[in-house]
């Protein structure tokens, strides 16, 4: 038997934008025609987007390999085809397993189906025997947390459930190969902590692990081996902690797409954030700042509408490469409100001293609002690696000792520009 149990050999999938597949019989054949007659793909064909390139790499049986790149890497893409939900455009695959996946909240669920009735079928679904289903049936159920509405047809359940279900069904099924997306994201900190000490104990037993996530530290702690995507092509293989660090150092990695660009703001974007600079003691927008210096954030916004509110908050939180929240600035600590906005103007965060080791790190950002004491927050516009910045050492205090960290919390403001 070939220790082999994926590899891939030039992968490439084309999209065309605007072309919208129905499934029907009569665009299948005009599809095909269409390939028949469209030669060598024009170099800068608009209509035409690559997610992924000419990718190849193998993953033998038992090794647990994380996938890693930014939104719109190919990422997703890549886990689709490994999965069999879409074909490739171009390219060899070879899968000698049994494929277990959860890549989106109820993928392979039947929505009128009980909660129940769903773990069998993705059991047959994976070539199961009923009886080597019931086998592990109480197992999956008892660490889903989810027994009171095991017989709920599953379009009634939140994405949480779905999740924490759908996660238990792929991973005690005992499939040779689990492909995992960032869908675990969307459960509580307990259940994640909970799927990745499972998918520990599932490689523990052999099988192969295939994890994508933005979580650095989930992917060095649990994986052996690291893949970088970039742009759809394959730009570096090696142990996790090395694609990790590649990962950050690169320097398309750390410059990340426009914030005009991207597509995952969350959030009714009442408040547009149009630019974020990272501007150094001197006030010069920089990319890298100096361990103990002070420095300044600025977020420029627009108004789109006016915003009827009690409160508005806003707030940052600073996480380095290994997913370790580092610090938290937030408008209401500080004890700030914003009662009047400017159509355009600034958020702006003053920084007395940066208290942060030499590395690499990026920013989250939040705005929300209250509309009265009696309503939760709503969220009007959120972002995750929405900046990237370098921390470097320096001999800041000109004592010949370079300064690695400024050794206290750091003080810090904000406030609004126009």
């Amino acid at each position: 038997m070939s220790d082999i149990a994926v590899k891939i050999e030039n992968l490439s999938k084309l999209y065309h934008i605007g072309e919208a597949a129905s499934g029907s019989l009569a665009e299948t054949i005009s599809g095909k025609f269409k390939k028949v007659f469209r030669t060598t793909a024009r170099q800068n064909d608009p209509t035409e987007f690559w997610a992924l390139k000419d990718v190849s790499f193998e993953i033998k049986r038992g090794e647990v390999v994380g996938v890693i790149g930014k939104n719109g890497a190919g990422k997703s893409t890549l886990l689709k085809i490994l999965s069999r939900i879409t074909e490739p455009t171009t390219g060899k695959i070879e899968i000698n397993g049994r494929v277990g996946s959860l890549l989106e909240v109820g993928t392979g669920f039947h929505p009128e189906l009980t909660g129940r009735e769903n773990i069998y079928l993705n059991g047959a679904i994976l070539g199961m025997a009923r009886a080597e289903i019931k086998s592990k049936f109480d197992e999956i159920v008892d660490f889903s947390g989810i027994e009171k509405f095991i017989d709920t047809p599953v379009k009634r359940y939140s994405s949480g459930m779905y999740v924490r279900l759908a996660f238990s069904v792929a991973a005690h099924l005992e499939p040779e190969i689990l492909i995992i997306d960032e869908v675990l994201a969307v459960g509580d900190a307990e259940f994640q902590k909970k799927s990745l000490g499972k998918m520990q104990d599932v490689a523990g037993h052999g099988r192969t692990v295939i994890f994508v996530s933005h979580n650095m530290s989930a992917v060095k702690k649990l994986c052996s081996k690291g893949i970088v995507l970039i742009n759809g092509s394959l730009s570096y293989a090696g142990t996790s902690e090395e694609a990790a660090n590649y990962y950050f150092s690169n320097n398309n990695a750390l410059h990340l797409v426009s914030i005009k660009n991207r597509k995952d703001i969350k959030g009714d974007q009442s408040i547009l954030v149009e630019n974020i600079e990272i501007l150094n003691n001197r006030n010069n927008p920089v990319g890298e700042l100096i361990v103990g210096e002070s420095c300044k954030i600025k977020f420029s916004f627009s108004l789109r509408e006016e915003i009827q509110m009690e409160k508005l908050f806003f707030a940052i939180q600073i996480y380095d490469i290994n997913e370790k929240l580092q610090t938290t600035i937030a408008s209401d600590e500080l004890g700030i409100n914003f009662p009047d906005l400017a159509k355009n103007g600034q958020f702006v965060i003053e920084i007395d001293r940066l208290n942060l080791r030499a590395g690499d790190y990026y920013i989250n950002y939040m705005i929300s609002k209250k509309v009265s004491n009696a309503t939760p927050h709503v969220i009007i516009n959120h972002l995750q690696h929405a900046k990237a910045f370098h921390v470097m050492t320096s001999d800041f205090y000109n004592s010949g000792v370079l300064l690695r960290s400024a050794g206290y919390l750091q003080d810090a403001r904000i406030y609004t520009e126009r």
